[in-house]
């Protein structure tokens, strides 16, 4: 009477080890940047006041002269590249009078050789990832997920590590985003729906959709663009929710082409028909008109009268006399 829990085959759980030990590699990462951006604050370096990126192409020339005992801000400064040249000043004024010690070098040194050691690691993981994939047969899988607006060769491998690539195991397209935690909650009571967060489900294949709906919300020409500032709109700024909700379309999309075998097609706004084009026309007349500006607006004749019809014209804000203290 019990249903049995989702345990998929051995290729598929070397799989997900292998994606999920990137994960944490990623993690150490981020550790290793944050204790380097707080010994750089201990020094008195404020780069992070003025880059956008300490670890970019110019942050990390410009840690490669401090590291060597360069002290001139004006010297580390000329390390600046592309935009960043224009930070020159600033540049300069976050590095003066920065008080770098042997310990301070010594402790980044530390740092940056994890981070060495972590990303040579990375790139090995990702090598079996993709000789992995392979074995499993899942080859054809992965393609098709990266055909989905956002999804990339990692994504797509954490998403096949997670889901198992068959679809069978899922009834439908509700089960897979409930197994997953990005289905919206249940809170309904006295027949009004209440607000309620999502339900708990797999936090990495919950993470790695909203890393995907995140890459989704900003590409051109995409309907999850739209549908995510549709949201951010309708929930007072908020973009929690509207990237949760991308991230559920996505999963749903995700079990469509895994279920069908096929890539994946984005979807395009229909041609508007001649009704909704006037109506648009004459929704922007009315607000122009609210702000002062006339516009007269003629439409194309009408079939078999020759005549010429009126759409309509914007009228000026209406002006309000003040009315006196004589009059009742």
């Amino acid at each position: 009477m019990i249903h049995p829990s989702f345990i998929p085959p051995r290729a598929i759980r070397e799989l997900r080890g292998l994606t999920r030990r990137r994960r944490r590699l990623l993690s150490d990462v981020t550790a290793e940047k944050n204790r380097i951006q707080k010994v750089l604050e201990d020094a008195n370096v404020k780069l992070g006041n003025v880059l956008s990126d300490v670890f970019g192409v110019s942050g990390q020339l410009m840690l490669e002269a401090l590291l060597k005992g360069k002290a001139e801000p004006a010297e580390i400064a000329q390390f600046a590249k592309g935009r960043a040249q224009r930070k020159v000043p600033e540049i300069m004024q976050a590095l003066e009078g920065h008080q770098m010690s042997d310990h301070h070098r010594q402790m980044i040194r530390y740092s940056v050789k994890h981070l060495e050691f972590v990303d040579e690691q990375i790139g090995e993981i990702d090598l079996a990832i993709a000789k992995k994939i392979k074995e499993a047969g899942l080859q054809q899988q992965w393609e098709l997920l990266q055909t989905l607006p956002g999804v990339q060769d990692r994504s797509a491998a954490t998403i096949l590590a997670e889901t198992g690539g068959d679809m069978e195991q899922f009834p439908s397209a509700k089960d897979l985003s409930s197994w997953a935690g990005v289905c919206p909650g249940n809170n309904r009571s006295a027949g009004k729906n209440k607000s309620s967060g999502t339900t708990g489900g797999n936090p990495w294949l919950r993470t790695v959709l909203t890393e995907c709906a995140w890459a989704a919300s900003a590409k051109k020409d995409c309907f999850l663009k739209g549908k995510f500032w549709r949201i951010v709109t309708k929930s007072g700024g908020q973009k929690a929710p509207a990237i949760i909700a991308v991230a559920h379309t996505l999963l749903l999309l995700v079990y469509q082409v895994l279920q069908t075998n096929k890539p994946f097609e984005d979807r395009t706004a229909p041609p508007m028909d001649e009704r909704q084009k006037q109506r648009l026309i004459r929704h922007h007349i009315r607000r122009l008109g609210k702000l002062g500006i006339a516009i007269n607006a003629v439409a194309p004749s009408r079939p078999g009268t020759g005549k010429p019809r009126r759409l309509g014209q914007s009228r000026p804000p209406r002006t309000h006399r003040p009315r006196s203290d004589s009059q009742p």
